[in-house]
């Protein structure tokens, strides 16, 4: 029933928000705005004497809008160092706070702003993991990323297939273990279709008018095969970003000749997958180590 749907996602949203936001041990910037910083939590688990921790990066969700910073995943981070990751948690300019037009949600990201930031923390990360997290092992790095952080998770590891004149290109692969999105926007087209997030993609690549041009530049299920191991986990219960969108994505990756892992949580909507009080998260924490380790 849509009601009960509806009522239920509430519930798993304030379940998820309930937890106060957890401090990080430290936080490095990656650049002069002051949404260009990385959060640490170090490895609280138990390890091996001398064994390092592998590296979770998270990438927040929060359809790329102003309002929802990384506070919010603070908690998922807690729970993942508490797990024996070490973690950081990237910070990265949204959109503007004023609402979209014609809309009365805030507009959704920036271009090229959010995407010039998760390159460069990208980039900057190494280098900042071995001054903040000696304990981590950059050699097993996993990056995970939430909905609209999903989105931005499965970009950062295939900014090597980018189109040649992106400015974000690599010359070759990221140095991943692998990458877990947590129910991404992963196809922009069918997310637009499904009207996801008040049509939020179109909105970050800056509208309608610009949406076909830019969306080789940003649409993961357009930059395939990767070649870096992918997983996503998807709620089937999820009416924010609906199980359809993940499918869509995992469908154009194995047209390219690339296996896509695809777990579908039954029962499960949007938000559990973040919030440490659901079994869900405990799943998305094994489906990291299974990669990072």
């Amino acid at each position: 029933m849509p009601d009960d749907a509806a009522a239920r996602a509430a519930a798993e949203e304030e379940s998820a928000f309930s937890h106060p936001a957890v401090d990080p041990d430290s936080t490095a910037a990656y650049g002069d705005h002051p949404d260009q910083v990385i959060d640490f939590y170090a490895p609280r688990g138990e390890r091996m004497p001398g064994e390092a921790a592998p590296l979770v990066v998270v990438l927040h969700g929060g359809a790329w809008r102003a309002p929802y910073d990384r506070r919010h995943i603070t908690p998922f981070a807690d729970f993942l160092a508490r797990r024996g990751f070490a973690v950081a948690n990237v910070e990265y300019r949204r959109g503007a706070a004023l609402p979209a037009q014609g809309g009365t949600s805030p507009v959704a990201g920036r271009w090229p702003d959010t995407f010039d930031d998760v390159a460069a923390a990208l980039d900057a990360l190494p280098a900042l993991v071995r001054e903040a997290l000696p304990q981590a092992d950059p050699r097993r790095t996993v990056v995970t990323g939430h909905s609209a952080g999903g989105h931005l998770a499965l970009w950062a590891a295939a900014r090597h297939v980018l189109p040649k004149d992106a400015p974000w290109r690599t010359p070759a692969p990221a140095a991943l273990r692998g990458v877990v999105a947590l129910a991404p926007i992963a196809d922009f087209t069918v997310a637009e279709k499904l009207a996801v997030c008040d049509g939020a993609a179109a909105q970050l690549l800056g509208g309608q008018a610009k949406f076909a041009e830019r969306l080789p530049y940003a649409d993961p299920s357009l930059l395939l095969p990767t070649g870096i191991a992918t997983t996503l986990v998807q709620g089937r219960a999820d009416i924010v970003v609906p199980q359809a969108v993940a499918e869509s994505y995992a469908d154009a990756a194995a047209k390219s000749g690339e296996v896509v892992g695809l777990t579908l949580l039954e029962d499960v909507g949007h938000f559990p997958l973040i919030d440490p009080a659901a079994d869900a998260c405990a799943v998305v924490a094994e489906e990291i180590a299974q990669l990072a380790w």
